[in-house]
C-alpha cells in the first residue's frame, strides 16, 4: 500500500476499533464484563479501572461477579456501579458484588438498536471525515510536489475504495450487534 494512503488506513482503523469498544459496552441482555470497561474506582486516591482492581466472571448468562482483590474496596466498587449509567443495583455478600441483569423488554431491545445505529453513523462519518482530509491533501500535492494529475486521481480513486470497505464494515458491526441485541 502507498505510504500516503497507510495514514488513512489507519486512522479509518482507530475509528473502527473505537466503534467496536463502545459497542461492547452496550448490553444485550446477557451479561457481557465489557459493560464495565468504563467504571473506574477509587483505590487509594488514584481513579482505575475496575477490572485493575478486581477480577469480573461471568458464573451464569446473567450475572457479573465482581470480586475485589482487596475487600475493603468492596463499598469503593459498589459505589462507582451505582453512579455509572448501567441502570443495575449491585448485590454484595462482603465478600463479591453481583450484578444481576434483567431480562430486556422488547421496547428497551429497539432503543439499543437505535443507539447501536447512531454509533454506526457516527463512525461512518469519522471516515468520511478521514476521506475529506486525505482528498484535501491529495488535492495539494500537485502544488507543492512534482505529482501527476493521474497519480493524484489514482490515491482518491484507492482511498475512496478503502472509504467504501470500512463503510462497509461499519454496516457489518453494526448489524451483528444489532441482531444479538434483538435475539431473545
Amino acid at each position: 500500500m502507498d505510504e500516503r494512503l497507510q495514514v488513512y488506513d489507519t486512522k479509518m482503523t482507530k475509528t473502527m476499533d473505537n466503534l467496536e469498544g463502545e459497542l461492547a459496552t452496550i448490553r444485550a441482555g446477557r451479561a457481557n464484563p465489557h459493560v464495565l470497561d468504563r467504571i473506574t474506582v477509587d483505590y487509594y486516591g488514584t481513579q482505575t479501572p475496575l477490572n485493575q482492581v478486581a477480577n469480573i466472571t461471568v458464573p451464569e448468562a446473567r450475572i457479573l461477579q465482581i470480586q475485589p482483590w482487596e475487600s475493603s474496596l468492596i463499598k469503593a466498587i459498589t459505589k462507582a456501579i451505582n453512579m455509572s449509567d448501567l441502570g443495575i443495583n449491585p448485590n454484595n455478600d462482603g465478600k463479591v458484588i453481583r450484578l444481576i441483569f434483567p431480562e430486556l423488554t422488547e421496547e428497551r431491545r429497539k432503543d439499543l438498536v437505535k443507539e447501536v445505529r447512531k454509533k454506526g453513523e457516527e463512525a461512518k462519518v469519522a471516515v468520511r471525515n478521514i476521506r475529506r482530509d486525505g482528498n484535501d491533501t491529495f488535492k495539494k500535492l500537485d502544488k507543492k510536489e512534482d505529482v501527476s494529475e493521474d497519480d493524484i486521481k489514482w490515491l482518491q480513486e484507492e482511498l475512496q475504495k478503502m472509504t467504501d470497505r470500512y463503510i462497509k464494515q461499519v454496516d457489518e458491526t453494526v448489524e451483528a450487534k444489532s441482531k444479538e441485541i434483538l435475539t431473545v
